[in-house]
């Protein structure tokens, strides 16, 4: 039997314990996703919380988990009569692998049937296993995002619809939904955080102590996980209680306007998108009330609700942060608080504080929301003996991630002026009466050299790899995924992943006299079986190789060249590639940013990037070289988009056109950086060696002209 680590035995956590239990108690919430660095207990708390769920009555013998006291009258395996059978069972947790199709997950015709009886038959998905549990996507920012839609539908709705081959389908899909991700592995879109209805960044402790305690609970839990969830059992056991009586009291709960137009003004304020945060913010806090005993709604639970519901949707691009002003909220709060009804408390500090998961001696010392135990991600580890009121514990004053000191990426030269959609100086920044540039638009490092600013963004061409690949699927160059519209049918080398019915059909009637088929349904054989062949489009790996030569800066053209790089950067994003950085500049090239998915890292780098030296464009080339080389074996089916930033001179480092030839066959765009009244075409030379488009760095935002001339050019 597979043991469970205890919810109640992991450390800290005060925030995600919150959200997950405000979404066990009501799942109009509308889920969790859990934003965090690897190692740090997202998966052990989450697995934790299905033990904790109420057990559930359901139908005997129906694959939808149907509620015997109200069966759904569209349930497949239905109609259910009045008296039918029924077991109780605990409620599931269903985990939704990455690779996962969009048959596996909603559900589709039962192929087997179909061919071997004549018969329509529905093979329920994930979806369906999950109804009335939890549903726990692991990496869910590696989902496709045609997966995440749908199953953020079905969560949002409580309804899964399937119509495919045949098959017209409706089933209920009521359930938790939780997801967690590292963000250096790459965002999720915009569209999809707002899907999510709450958000919680984690962050490993700097305790000692308590990174002590995490380690000391672990090597119990490992070494006899009998023994020690056995000494959990009185805290798991009252927990689940609290769960069961918090949703019997959500229906009772009142919500009185002066809590909603609160509610309506702290989201107006924030400038959210949409009106998803006021809903999702409601129904946060009418069960942060029933948690909290309470049938009314206070203004403390009110602030628990948005400090969860509304930090991810104060992201306007891909490059801000998630965060939130705990200042500007606590001041909205205090404006349109109004007088709490008597039984109604907003001390946070109280017994009833919104963090409290087990009462004064709770062993998970989960601490108020607003406490250090919400700022630090704890890991799970083992002897309940350390907890207590002796464990260290946060205040209300401690910071917490989303402060105001998240609100931004920071970076060495420590503007506002750089970020993405701050105020721009220009594409090409400010100069002195001395022809160095402007101190306004860059600042000095430690080491040398001068760092540009970055100015806002723009749109950029869609760029992409000629012919048709076979990588991962994406939005940049055409290729054969296991996604995208059916352009015909192949014989599967291996395991039929992806079956073409009609395909096999025609392939196996032609022999059905011979094989002695006297009933219905074809007699198949292996080689009938036909898969379905796919074209999309594929996620590449865009490698940028940028000049950041002296004399890059010297000409004012820095500040014009990492916002260039930085709109690039954003397309990467929008398209699901994986993107690197080569630098060179002085004696030398350096990998920025090893090839990664994460391209908050890639504009994070690219704000910090100093300039100066002398040009060593052969030595930038054969770093290029290197780093795809190791990719395509790394990863041999995405291919490589190489985008070269310079001006074309080269000052050291070697023989441009030796460094040129080993990146031959590489599909290349070079962005010509050269500017003034006299140009010496050195970037479109090098275009030319690389059989390459070459791309003028002043006409870049000039959407419609770049694309003729890089449609002439590929």
């Amino acid at each position: 039997m597979i043991v469970t680590y205890p919810f109640s035995a992991v450390v800290g956590l005060a925030d995600l314990k919150l959200a997950l239990v405000l979404n066990a108690v009501s799942p109009r919430v509308g889920g969790v996703l859990v934003r965090g660095e690897k190692g740090t207990a997202k998966s052990t708390i989450v697995r934790a919380l299905a033990a904790q769920l109420p057990p559930v009555d359901v139908v005997a013998g129906c694959r939808f988990a149907c509620d015997p006291a109200a069966p759904g009258d569209e349930c497949p395996d239905g109609p259910h009569e009045p008296g039918e059978q029924w077991l109780r069972r605990p409620a599931s947790l269903v985990e939704l692998p990455v690779g996962a199709s969009e048959d596996r997950l909603a559900g589709s015709l039962d192929v087997e049937r179909a061919l071997t009886e004549g018969v329509k038959a529905f093979e329920p998905g994930l979806l369906a296993a999950a109804h009335r549990g939890v549903l726990y996507v692991d990496e869910v920012n590696l989902l496709h995002d045609h997966l995440v839609d749908l199953l953020l539908d079905a969560a949002a709705l409580g309804i899964c619809y399937v119509e495919r081959e045949s098959v017209s389908v409706r089933h209920a899909a009521r359930f938790l939904l939780v997801g967690t991700m590292n963000p250096e592995e790459g965002e999720l879109r915009p569209q999809l955080l707002d899907r999510f209805g709450l958000t919680v960044e984690v962050k490993a402790s700097r305790d000692p102590a308590e990174r002590a305690e995490v380690v000391r609970r672990r090597l119990a839990f490992d070494a006899d996980p009998g023994a020690f969830a056995a000494r959990w059992t009185a805290e798991e056991s009252a927990l689940a209680e609290r769960i069961a009586q918090a949703r019997a009291r959500v229906p009772g709960v009142r919500l009185p306007d002066v809590r909603l137009t609160q509610i309506a003004t702290v989201c107006a304020a924030f400038e959210v998108d949409g009106l998803r945060a006021d809903l999702v913010t409601a129904n946060a806090a009418i069960a942060h009330a029933a948690w909290q005993g309470r049938d009314v709604v206070t203004t403390e639970d009110v602030r628990a609700a948005a400090r969860l519901s509304l930090p991810h949707r104060r992201r306007r691009d891909p490059f801000d942060a998630p965060g939130l002003d705990e200042s500007l909220l606590e001041d909205l709060l205090a404006r349109t608080g109004g007088d709490d009804p008597p039984d109604g408390s907003d001390d946070p500090g109280g017994a009833d504080g919104p963090g409290d998961l087990g009462g004064p001696d709770d062993p998970g010392g989960a601490g108020s929301p607003g406490g250090a135990g919400g700022a630090d991600d704890r890991a799970a580890s083992g002897d309940p003996a350390a907890s207590g009121p002796g464990r260290p514990d946060g205040g209300p004053g401690d910071a917490v991630p989303g402060g105001p000191a998240d609100a931004h990426l920071q970076d060495p030269a420590g503007s506002a002026e750089e970020r993405p959609g701050g105020p721009s100086r220009g594409a090409s920044g400010g100069s002195g009466q001395d022809g160095s540039e402007d101190p306004a638009s860059s600042a000095a490092t430690p080491g040398g050299g001068q760092v540009a600013v970055v100015a806002e963004p723009y749109r950029v061409p869609l760029l992409k790899v000629p012919g048709l690949g076979e990588g991962v699927a994406g939005r940049r160059s055409r290729a054969r995924t296991s996604h995208g519209r059916a352009t015909g049918s192949r014989s599967p080398a291996g395991r039929v992943r992806d079956l073409h019915l009609p395909a096999t059909m025609l392939a196996a009637a032609p022999y059905q006299k011979e094989r002695g088929r006297t009933g219905p349904g074809l007699l198949l054989r292996e080689g009938d079986l036909r898969e379905v062949v796919r074209e999309g489009r594929e996620g590449n790996l865009v490698l940028f190789v940028v000049d950041a030569s002296g004399s890059m800066a010297a000409r004012k053209r820095m500040t014009a060249v990492k916002t260039a790089v930085l709109s690039l950067l954003l397309d990467t994003y929008q398209r699901r590639d994986k993107i690197g950085l080569v630098t060179f500049r002085g004696a030398t090239a350096e990998l920025a940013l090893p090839p990664t998915s994460s391209v908050e890292a890639g504009a994070a780098r690219l704000r910090s990037l100093p300039t100066g030296g002398r040009t060593p464009l052969a030595a930038g080339l054969v770093r290029a070289a290197e780093v795809l080389r190791v990719e395509r074996l790394r990863d041999p089916a995405r291919r490589p988009l190489l985008v070269v930033v310079t001006d074309g001179r080269a000052t050291s480092g070697g023989d441009v056109d030796r460094a040129a030839a080993l990146l031959g066959g590489t599909a290349s765009v070079v962005v010509d950086c050269e500017s003034g009244p006299v140009r010496l075409g050195l970037a479109v030379r090098l275009a030319r060696r690389l059989r390459a488009p070459a791309i003028s760095l002043d006409s870049l935002s000039d959407l419609g002209s770049v694309v003729r001339d890089y449609r002439k050019a590929v």
